[in-house]
């Protein structure tokens, strides 16, 4: 029997036996390697030079997909689920090995059918990006498009994207969504949902189950607390970092603890109640934002020539992640930044200091470097700000005014919770 795509095989090697479903070759591949999905979800090549025989366990069938209309619940809340990349609600076609997904509530109940008990869902597919690809345009897209839907009959929104950008998003959508009436609350998985270990049913039953129950109007992340399905945790969309490549539990918050933890079951334990809440308001988008923004990291042997690209482009702000409290280089010869620091603030454009230790905060004023680029040369030190957040906050300052006064004034203005008063000692590493 011959084997063809999307057949169950076993692959004989002189080492030893694989089983699998034989994939289409990626194009990354050349043509001496076969591709096999293995039963734990994983893709592997094998050489076809260790290839004595492939066996076909079975051959491919497509399931028949039967879609049942989901009917409108009276009693349940409404929940829309918009989509802007990620493979939460991917599925796998064994034929072609490729990942698709239709985005419609019918696929999100067939998915998960618990989910038709707790929300009357609506789902769309905004837009299929990789979150590496997003940019400013479309953080302003994903602003209107969030707001179009809280201010219509819904008691929240989940919003879906890939794991790697997540963190920008949810700054940015702290800081565009104006007068928030309502949470919306971003998921996504670390693992592929053709995985047993996938985190995406975990995370989007317990999305939903937030934006129907939480009782907060904030921008937040709902991803996996612990590696296991315990719980998922709600973390300030401003306060939140992706802190591991592939761990479920990636997403700490930083510099405070995490607002509320959700269960499976729509059980919501607040930990943190240090947000807005949910009112009658009407949502605006306030999403204007200067693409002439950047962010910096400062290293030893830095070469102070790399700020001139900024000036040369008439970059308007620049955010430098910075060591310890603050600090870049400012005593040596040779890697001194402020004499491009000064020229830097002698042509308008905004600094912002941001710790590169994540957790803690910058000052400006514990030793005499970190005075001189305070007062001397007018950068402004960010609190406990992360730098991603920073960097994005400052775009949108940047967006509004052109005055460095302004700009520093806006920036120490704590406008979504992205700046603590005081760092809780029990928020590092949570």
């Amino acid at each position: 029997m011959i084997p063809e795509f999307g057949d169950t095989v076993k692959v004989h090697t002189k080492e030893q036996i694989y089983e699998g479903i034989l994939l289409p070759r990626p194009e990354i591949f050349d043509d001496n390697f076969t591709v096999i999905k293995l039963d734990n979800g994983y893709n592997i090549g094998i050489e076809n030079k260790r290839i004595e025989k492939i066996e076909v366990v079975s051959k491919y069938q497509k399931k028949k997909e039967e879609r049942h209309k989901i009917e409108h619940k009276k009693g349940l809340p409404n929940v829309p689920i918009l989509s802007f990349g990620g493979t939460i609600s991917s599925r796998v076609d064994y034929k072609t090995g490729g990942v698709y997904a239709d985005y419609t509530a019918e696929d999100f109940v067939a998915m998960l059918p618990d989910l038709k008990n707790v929300a009357n869902l609506k789902a769309e597919k905004v837009m299929n990006i990789m979150s590496e690809d997003m940019s400013p345009d479309d953080w302003q897209a994903m602003a209107r498009r969030i707001a179009k839907e809280l201010n219509e009959d819904n008691s929240g929104v989940v919003v879906t994207q890939g794991t790697d950008t997540l963190h920008y998003s949810t700054a940015a959508m702290s800081f565009f969504l104006k007068d928030l009436n309502k949470p919306v609350i971003f998921t996504a998985a670390q693992r592929s949902i053709d995985r047993g270990s996938s985190d995406a049913f975990s995370n989007l039953l317990c999305a939903v189950q937030a934006a129907s129950k939480f009782d907060g109007a904030s921008v937040v992340t709902c991803m996996h607390g612990t590696s296991d399905d315990n719980y998922c945790i709600l973390n300030r969309g401003a306060k939140v970092r992706k802190m591991h490549t592939s761990r479920r539990d990636a997403f700490r918050p930083i510099n405070e603890l995490p607002l509320a933890k959700v269960f499976e079951n729509g059980s919501i334990e607040v930990l943190n109640s240090n947000y807005a809440k949910r009112n009658d308001g009407k949502v605006h988008v306030d999403d204007k934002f200067e693409h002439k923004t950047a962010l910096l990291h400062a290293y030893p042997g830095m070469n102070p020539e790399v700020l001139d690209f900024y000036l040369e482009k008439k970059y308007r702000g620049i955010v430098i992640a910075a060591t310890g409290l603050g600090h870049v280089s400012t005593m040596s010869a040779k890697h001194s930044l402020v004499k491009k620091l000064k020229e830097i603030a002698d042509n308008n454009i905004a600094v912002v200091i941001a710790p590169q230790t994540l957790y803690g905060r910058v000052h400006p004023y514990v030793y005499s470097p970190l005075r001189k680029l305070s007062m001397e040369l007018n950068c402004i030190f960010a609190e406990d700000m992360l730098p991603e957040t920073a960097y994005v906050k400052l775009g949108w300052v940047l967006g509004h005014t052109n005055k460095l006064d302004e700009v520093k004034k806006m920036m120490l203005t704590n406008y979504a919770g992205e700046i603590s008063e005081r760092s809780d000692e029990k928020g590092f590493l949570y």
